[in-house]
């Protein structure tokens, strides 16, 4: 009796630590249709997302998930190109279908001393203060029309992380690389343009 207690125990527990989420991810027309989703792992929790686009001060879009996280991915995170800044907030719960609202708005941080180098135009040496926990220096590249565009800045480790999911490195857009340290990304001269801040918001949707 003992052993087939503990047979049923070690079958049923991955379930009943498992949660169940509302996962909802949009497609091209930004509709999302919200379903229950069963985590895969048992680490993870529910979580609402919001990422922000904008340029200057002005809000380009606002992008709301639902979906499974683990925990090191359930905080605030951006990426800063001096002219346009790409914002992801998050909140996270424990119980099942706990995701149902919708992440706090993208807060203004002040600058924390980091420094790395940012594009104008065709220049990628002039300087880009980071800000909040923007703690790496980003390079990204966009091949568009057999052409490669550079753009450089400052940002977070978590949109850094290898472990970000799909939406988030699409809402960047580009092959993307992040060291540590300040002007760690290198000066160059490139073509970057204001194609660059669309790219990411089409990527986004196509791949949603």
């Amino acid at each position: 009796m003992r052993l087939l207690t503990l047979i049923f125990g070690i079958v049923l527990l991955p379930e009943a630590y498992t949660l169940k989420c509302l996962r909802c991810l949009p497609d091209a027309s930004r509709a999302c249709i919200t379903t229950e989703w069963t985590c895969h792992s048992r680490n993870a929790l529910c979580a609402t997302r919001r990422i922000s686009s904008f340029a200057g001060d002005a809000k380009m879009s606002d992008v709301h998930l639902k979906t499974c996280v683990l925990q090191d991915e359930c905080s605030e995170g951006s990426v800063n190109f001096g002219i346009s800044r790409i914002v992801v907030t998050s909140h996270c719960c424990t119980s099942n279908l706990c995701n149902a609202g919708n992440a706090p708005e993208a807060e203004r941080h002040d600058t924390n001393g980091h420094k790395c180098y940012h594009c104008d135009g065709e220049r990628c040496s002039l300087t880009l203060t980071c800000a909040g926990n923007e703690d790496h220096c980003i390079t990204k590249t966009v091949n568009v029309g057999g052409k490669i565009k550079i753009t450089k800045g400052c940002a977070s480790r978590q949109m850094c992380s290898a472990t970000e999911n799909a939406q988030i490195k699409a809402a960047i857009g580009g092959e993307m690389t992040c060291c540590r340290g300040d002007f760690c990304n290198g000066a160059s001269i490139t073509n970057a343009g204001l194609l660059l801040l669309v790219t990411p918001l089409v990527s986004l949707l196509m791949f949603s």
